[in-house]
């Protein structure tokens, strides 16, 4: 299972990024606690020294899906300003989100179409007289690569396989980033309520956040048994 998420200051002030940059440290921390393999795909700094705009992360395990959905929502921070001494404000508020998955892209074995060729280059009469080497050509997309390491057509045609496959999720992968990433930064407004987790003060200490899907729960679980019993 595997998560690409977004964490961002959308359009907060300077604060807000210092505390993207704090908040990405603890959700990290807490990932690898879990046993998760979580790396950072692309981080754009903010103005102030140590913060952090936004940043594009890939999460895998087995409790990713548990994971993200802990974190996916408005963050907050009550805590006076590190930037502006004077300012009053007590209350910033960042977002993470999660993002287009990079496997979400099905490639099919039937959408790679294989060609032999001939190999070019050094090699003696060989190269010359034997088509071995491959070109593949991933028909949706139109991207191709060419493998002539071996004078295994086989050999050829796994290896491009191989390296077809990455060179489409690369571009995949580069598409969501610059794609969600322009998105965000122009358009993203972060909901100012009903935050997922919330943190205080300089040392970012985590405060019990009560959702109330707890009386949500009840109300419905009531309404459920009148049915039955009409």
């Amino acid at each position: 299972m595997q998560k690409l998420i977004q964490i961002t200051s959308g359009r907060g002030p300077a604060e807000c990024t210092r505390v993207v940059a704090r908040v990405l440290q603890i959700l990290m921390d807490e990932a690898r606690n879990l046993g998760l393999d979580i790396q950072v795909l692309q981080k754009i700094a903010g103005d102030e020294n140590g913060s952090v705009e936004t940043a594009l992360l890939s999460i895998e395990g087995d409790q990713t899906l548990g994971f993200v959905a802990s974190w996916i929502g408005t963050i907050q921070w009550i805590g006076e300003s590190e930037i502006r001494k004077d300012h009053k404000r007590k209350n910033w508020y960042i977002g993470i989100f999660e993002v287009g998955n990079a496997t979400d892209m099905e490639i099919k074995d039937s959408d790679i179409s294989y060609q032999a060729m001939r190999s070019s280059g050094a090699g003696g009469q060989h190269v010359n007289k034997v088509s071995s080497a491959i070109r593949a050509t991933h028909l949706p997309t139109g991207i191709q690569v060419v493998t002539m390491d071996s004078r295994s057509q086989h050999q050829n045609k796994k290896l491009a396989y191989e390296r077809l496959l990455v060179k489409i999720r690369d571009k995949h992968l580069e598409a969501l980033k610059t794609n969600e990433l322009s998105q965000w930064k122009n358009q993203m407004q972060i909901e100012r309520g009903n935050p997922v987790r919330t943190f205080r003060g300089s040392d970012f200490k985590k405060m019990k956040v009560e959702k109330g899907y707890k009386s949500q729960r009840l109300k419905l679980k009531h309404n459920l048994k009148n049915e039955f019993d009409r």
